[in-house]
């Protein structure tokens, strides 16, 4: 018995050895194709857009000529909207974290309202497209305007900052808003002077993911309607503009090859914003990290 018994461990240890083994290979292989992937798509950008990039394609307004195309409207375009977009989607997301995580009493409502935040994060963005030229474009009347987009935009993100939210104020110790209540702070004292600064972390790392994916996306631009060539710059929340995401998929369709390397030179002008804005969270993140 005790011959057989040693025979059956051995051959366990073996299978979840192999196992093991399988799986490293298979997230390894994934990982370093996934690289390779990244790799080839940056190289092609940069062999084909680094001859376009230039402080005139940053200053020039969009053109029918690949010569004379510029992304300045739609920089300035994403940057005003990106403007809105920040405020209005983080202080609404962090805000309806904090009250489903610490005020919202754990029933069927609040577990029903967490499954759909849940879901809302992986609606493709098109549907938020159509949501926002029903509400915002038509119903309230603000047309294509910098307002419209970024609302429509807000709601794209909304979700995936308060998902992030959520986890970042829920893996905050108890033990800190127990010493709190202990030294005579109230709720809003605790949650303001100690569970948000301890979660900021990962609050910020939710926002600016979801920042980031409101200023690459297109779908929802598309369907409200946001023009591609204009001659000018938003003058107000309620003016036209276009966007660099609307830029590059408009030269990326045409048929000149040259607008091809012009929507590779857009791509990235577009991933040097993405880099600036992900640098500016690490740089936070990491300050943070080591205050609390």
């Amino acid at each position: 018995m005790t011959y057989i018994h040693e025979k059956a461990i051995a051959l366990q240890t073996k299978k979840r050895r192999f196992r093991n083994t399988f799986f490293q290979v298979l997230f390894t292989s994934a990982t370093i194709l996934s690289l390779i992937i990244l790799v080839v798509l940056l190289y092609r950008m940069v062999t084909q857009g680094s001859g376009y990039l230039s402080l005139d394609f940053l200053q020039q307004f969009s053109s029918r000529f690949p010569e004379k195309a510029g992304v300045y409207a739609g920089l300035i375009g994403s940057i005003a909207m990106l403007a809105i977009v920040a405020p209005v989607a983080v202080s609404f997301g962090v805000g309806a974290a904090i009250y489903l995580e610490e005020y919202a009493k754990k029933n069927r409502v609040t577990s029903f309202i967490q499954m759909n935040i849940s879901n809302l994060a992986g609606v493709p963005s098109i549907v938020f497209g159509l949501l926002g030229l029903t509400i915002f474009v038509r119903m309230l009347g603000m047309g294509k305007s910098v307002l419209a987009a970024a609302l429509t935009m807000s709601l794209l993100i909304l979700p995936v900052i308060i998902v992030a939210a959520q986890e970042a104020i829920r893996s905050v110790p108890t033990s800190l808003r127990e010493a709190s209540y202990g030294m005579g702070a109230t709720k809003w004292q605790t949650i303001y002077k100690v569970v948000l600064p301890a979660a900021l972390p990962g609050i910020l790392t939710g926002s600016i993911l979801g920042l980031s994916r409101a200023i690459g996306e297109t779908a929802p631009l598309v369907v409200i309607g946001i023009p591609v060539i204009i001659q000018f710059l938003p003058d107000g929340i309620f003016s036209e503009f276009t966007a660099l995401p609307m830029l590059i998929f408009d030269w990326a369709k045409r048929p000149q090859e040259e607008f091809q390397y012009v929507a590779a030179a857009g791509i990235l002008v577009l991933m040097t914003l993405l880099i600036l804005m992900n640098s500016i969270a690490v740089w936070i993140r990491h300050k943070f990290q080591h205050r609390y």
